[in-house]
């Protein structure tokens, strides 16, 4: 796959507090855009994947709503957080296996101001994770922060990680969404804001954890052969894999909690792009709580286990450090309702050059990851050459 399809065209709503939108109005704004950039007319996309999150459209519905007439390819990927980048993955095999030749994916919704609100979700989905359900639930572990919150002690444990650490993710995830334009947070905040926030699961306090927003973003994969042709830069998918860790539905019964579906995954996309860690420019890290930036920067391998948390602390993933991550602002500061995608619009902002103030001199290639609530993952490598 690699080299065979690369991103062609993105596309971004507002992201806001109260859209004033539908779901399904939302995800077909960020597909109308996404087109648009690519240069494309609608009855030349032949593949789709939407995201089973929101009220979102089924396969037809999107089809017959934006007047898909040759659709070929079409699938629905339930990997949680993961889903944006894992379709990057979908998206290529079914480009290199000639099903389809400009695949589109979205993700969005209400997050915030809608039926489908991130907290709104007090326990596991019924038929679902029936381990989980069975052995952890019954002592309170119900929700995502409580199983992200379990692997972040662990961590904690085995290496010294400190909560300080950890907020200097905050703080640079915060000091990225000042250049953003398209960022929610625009407050400043510093470490001890981050140490007298309030604790929520130990050991995650409120700006440990992700914001709530409403907004989708989309994106356009392209055949190789096709994607020179279009207007924008292309965004080349030089490596890209799924991963999953051991008793996938249950973090608690783990052998080792801190080897995650990204450390897996990565080393596959990497294999496949012929490169190493050290090769990475940046990246754009599923950052769903501040602990996960220090664990995936350790999956990837940018740092050595348990050098992840003085990294972030010595400025390592800020704008000039040595490994700068979500430029953007990420789910802390930015946006958090589309499953990831705008990790991959923002990546691919960088490789075109357009990413305004938080333009990286050289930004290629760089890495993209998506995590599920239980430690699944994806890896994308991305380049613009």
């Amino acid at each position: 796959m690699r080299r065979k399809a690369a991103i062609t065209g993105i596309g971004e709503t507002s992201f806001s507090k109260d859209s004033g939108m539908s779901d399904k109005a939302l995800q077909l704004q960020a597909v109308e855009r996404a087109i648009a950039d690519a240069g494309l007319a609608r009855d030349e996309i032949d593949g789709l994947i939407p995201s089973p999150h929101g009220s979102g459209f089924t396969v037809e519905g999107f089809a017959e709503n934006l007047g898909l007439r040759d659709l070929r390819f079409s699938v629905t990927i339930h990997f949680g957080g993961a889903n944006g980048c894992t379709a990057i993955h979908a998206a290529a095999m079914a480009i290199a296996a000639g099903a389809a030749r400009h695949v589109v994916v979205v993700a969005g919704r209400n997050g915030y101001s809608g039926s489908s609100k991130i907290s709104a979700r007090p326990q596991l989905q019924p038929g679902n994770f029936e381990v989980t359900r069975e052995f952890e639930s019954p002592f309170g572990a119900t929700v995502p922060m409580h199983f992200y919150a379990l692997i972040a002690r662990r961590h904690m444990h085995e290496y010294g990680t400190t909560t300080r650490q950890m907020g200097s993710v905050a703080v640079a995830m915060r000091e990225h969404a000042l250049k953003n334009e398209k960022a929610l947070m625009k407050k400043p905040i510093t470490i001890d804001d981050h140490e007298h926030s309030s604790e929520i699961v130990r050991p995650f306090r409120l700006l440990d954890c992700c914001i709530e927003s409403d907004g989708a973003a989309a994106y356009i994969v392209s055949a190789a052969e096709t994607a020179r042709d279009r207007p924008n830069r292309p965004a080349w998918i030089i490596g890209c894999a799924e991963g999953h860790p051991d008793s996938p539905t249950s973090v608690a019964t783990r052998q080792d909690l801190l080897r995650s579906g990204v450390t897996i995954a990565a080393s596959r996309a990497l294999t496949m792009a012929d490169m190493a860690p050290s090769d990475l420019r940046a990246g754009y890290l599923y950052d769903p709580f501040t602990f996960m930036v220090i664990a995936q920067l350790e999956n990837i391998g940018i740092c050595k286990a348990g050098e992840g948390g003085p990294f972030v602390e010595s400025g390592g993933i800020r704008l000039d450090g040595r490994f700068p991550v979500n430029t953007h602002g990420g789910l802390h500061s930015q946006a958090h309702s589309m499953a990831g995608i705008n990790h991959i619009t923002e990546a691919v902002k960088q490789l075109r050059g357009t990413a305004g103030q938080a333009q990286l001199l050289t930004p290629s290639p760089l890495v993209v990851t998506g995590t599920g609530d239980f430690g699944d993952g994806a890896v994308a490598v991305l380049a613009n050459d």
